[in-house]
């Protein structure tokens, strides 16, 4: 079944348009999500909108947004009055400036979307669109409204497609000053540096997503499968820490640890390799 598009509308460059559609470049619904239900009962648990000073439950027509400007006043929105705000890029993505891509701090970069084509119609005018961005190796910046917000988005050309990412807005981005500027100033020594310096060069590697993986998720299936199996759920041994103090032996005793550590992956490896070939002689030979 092929996604739904999240937002269609339209892409222009000047007076160069096509009709685009937006989906999520990234899903979260293969994580486990979990319900509330009754202990006692097993029954979902649900919710109900209720009046905060009667208590009555309140029908979905008749709720609206309303905006709090002092404690217990509200100002209250009709939808069609949302609806009012003039806001060209609602139907369209704009693109009004090309930047290089490394002027932008990657702490504005927010969500991932993947650009098409919306039919045939505009195929030729999304090319020139998307070449134009791909040979310029620049990021062009233009503004899109979802869920009556509007949002600055960055595109780039990837592939056959665009890919577009929303931006914050410098008013999201929270100064690091208010954060680092209290971290007191250290002296490292050389042999220090060099130590871990020395960690980093035998931890270095290349980025390979899916050998990256979800620990907490595969535990979760663990413990789901045991559950459905009946099997009594304990918490694990909290593992000993050996709290060392003293700074330089910590990294002289990371530099061994990773040798070791090393050699015993790499032992597990082969023993695992062997039991493969075990295997694969015995069906060999029972073939």
């Amino acid at each position: 079944m092929a996604p739904r598009a999240y937002w269609k509308g339209f892409l222009r460059l000047s007076l160069v348009s096509c009709p685009i559609a937006l989906y999520p470049a990234t899903s979260e619904r293969q994580k486990i999500h979990f319900h509330q239900i009754n202990r006692k009962t097993g029954n979902r648990i649900q919710y109900r909108k209720v009046d905060s000073d009667t208590g009555r439950e309140v029908d979905k027509d008749e709720i609206i947004k309303a905006y709090e400007k002092s404690k217990g006043e509200y100002i209250p929105v009709e939808p069609e009055e949302l609806e009012a705000v003039a806001l060209e890029s609602k139907r369209t993505i704009e693109i009004d400036q090309f930047v290089a891509r490394k002027e932008i701090d990657e702490l504005y970069f927010a969500n991932p979307y993947y650009i098409v084509p919306d039919g045939q119609a505009g195929l030729q005018a999304f090319a020139v669109i998307r070449d134009a961005i791909e040979e310029q190796g620049m990021m062009a910046l233009g503004r899109v409204v979802f869920t009556s917000r509007e949002h600055t988005i960055g595109l780039e050309a990837r592939g056959k497609g665009i890919m577009g990412v929303t931006l914050r807005y410098s008013y999201e981005v929270r100064d690091e000053k208010d954060y680092f500027d209290d971290i007191p100033s250290e002296r490292v020594s050389k042999d220090m540096l060099d130590l871990a310096k020395h960690i980093i060069k035998t931890k270095t590697g290349h980025f390979h997503p899916e050998k990256f993986e979800d620990q907490y998720e595969d535990a979760l299936k663990d413990l789901l499968r045991r559950k459905d199996k009946g099997e009594k759920i304990e918490a694990p041994a909290r593992p000993r820490s050996d709290n060392v103090v003293n700074l330089m032996d910590a990294l002289r005793r990371s530099v061994g640890e990773r040798g070791t550590t090393h050699s015993r992956r790499r032992r597990t490896t082969q023993l695992r390799r062997s039991a493969k070939r075990r295997s694969s002689a015995r069906h060999r030979k029972a073939s």
